[in-house]
């Protein structure tokens, strides 16, 4: 739905943690014009310069707090992420992105918030892949966007 607009184009960083350059980030928004409970938030589809980064390399920023991945967001059952908020993904690469332009495929994975659906209740215990389609409600596709790395 609001696909366009999942990454700012000026928030692609290299992440610096205890002076070593551990990964990337990127802002991001909800795709779906209601936000969502956090716990919903099943992560993303991630493919940087022809590399995919999965889930497991993948943490998440929202609401004040620090960076979770995305096996502690699934417990936020009561946290709530609004449609206007943004949230940074942080995606785990030793050494990072080199200065220059980088084009990033994107899939957002949240899962339906209403309704019910004869897999919800296996999603619950295994989530889909993103990137796989299920799961990504409003953001059919993985998008594709062109970001330049920011000093």
């Amino acid at each position: 739905m609001f696909d366009q607009y999942l990454i700012r184009k000026d928030s692609l960083y290299n992440v610096v943690e205890d002076g070593k350059v551990t990964g990337f980030k990127f802002a991001v928004r909800i795709a779906d014009y209601r936000g969502c409970f956090l716990s919903l938030h099943n992560g993303y589809y991630i493919n940087c310069d022809g590399v995919e980064y999965p889930r497991e390399l993948q943490r998440f920023e929202i609401n004040g707090k620090p960076p979770r991945t995305f096996e502690e967001i699934k417990t936020c059952v009561w946290e709530h992420w609004n449609y206007d908020d943004e949230g940074w993904v942080y995606v785990t690469k030793e050494g990072g992105l080199a200065p220059g332009k980088h084009v990033i495929g994107l899939q957002q994975s949240i899962l339906a918030q209403y309704g019910y659906m004869p897999w919800d209740e296996e999603w619950v215990k295994n989530p889909p892949v993103p990137g796989s389609g299920a799961g990504s409600g409003k953001t059919a596709a993985i998008c594709q966007f062109e970001l330049e790395l920011q000093e």
